[in-house]
Order: structure tokens, then sequence, then C-alpha cells
């Protein structure tokens, strides 16, 4: 691991998103919460927090970071039949949070995967990115 000993402990910011596209019939049954696995969006929600809770576990080289905030977004955008999903990760710490933030996006997405995989094996993830980060030596950073 990096030595992050001599930095400061600021408080950060990350939030990163991604999307998963899938067959309308699918977006349908995720939109109305009728999957036979049930609330697709309530489970992914929860899955989301949690990656982001264990990500040092995860990523061997990540700090273990101690979150003061874990907040999870979906966007449903019916005509390309595609969620999104936006992760804001909040901590004051030493490092940032731009892991955490990704990997509860891609935990959600999976979950949204899983739990209708048996009506559409052929979804789709793209787009995952950190689209902000806030704090620290480096500052700002947004995507464009």
């Amino acid at each position: 691991m990096v030595d992050v000993g001599a930095k400061s402990e600021t408080h950060r910011i990350a939030i990163a998103q991604g999307s998963i596209r899938m067959k309308p019939a699918t977006f349908s049954l995720v939109k109305t919460g009728t999957s036979k696995k049930g609330d697709v969006l309530g489970v992914a929600r929860v899955a989301a927090i949690q990656a982001a809770k264990r990500t040092s576990e995860l990523i061997p080289l990540c700090h273990p970071v101690p979150l003061t905030s874990v907040a999870i977004e979906f966007e449903l955008d019916g005509k390309a039949s595609r969620v999104t999903c936006r992760a804001t990760v909040e901590c004051v710490a030493k490092t940032g949070v731009e892991m955490e933030a990704l990997t509860a996006v891609q935990v959600g997405l999976l979950t949204i995967y899983d739990m209708c995989k048996a009506v559409d094996r052929g979804m789709t993830m793209d787009d995952i990115r950190v689209i902000e980060k806030r704090g620290g030596k480096s500052g700002t950073y947004k995507a464009r």
C-alpha cells in the first residue's frame, strides 16, 4: 500500500456512475419491482452500500477508509431500457474514496444483472467511471 501517513485528513467525496442496458421487458420488471427475486433496485442499493464498505477487502492495495456517507441513486431510462447507478461516497480521511464509489456502482449493477439474468442474459454494463472527486491535495476533478 502507498504510505499516506504524512497526508492530512480532509473531507473527501467521490461520485461514480455506470449503466446497465437490458431488454424492454426486463426493464419493465425492474421498474415495477415485479422480478421473481423481488425488488431489484432495493436489493441493488443495499448491495452497493455493502460493497462500498468492504472495498478494501476486495481490492488488494486499497486502504480501509472510514466512510461517513454512502448514497446510491438509480435513474431509469425507459427509451433506452437502461438503469444508471450513481454512488456518492464521503469520508474524512488521508486518502480518497474513488475506489469505494466505483465498487459500489459495479456491485449495484452486478446485482441487477444477477436478479434479472433468468430472463435476460444479454444485459450489458458500461460507462462505469468516476464523474467527480473532491478533497485532498489534488483538489477537484469533474469528468467532461
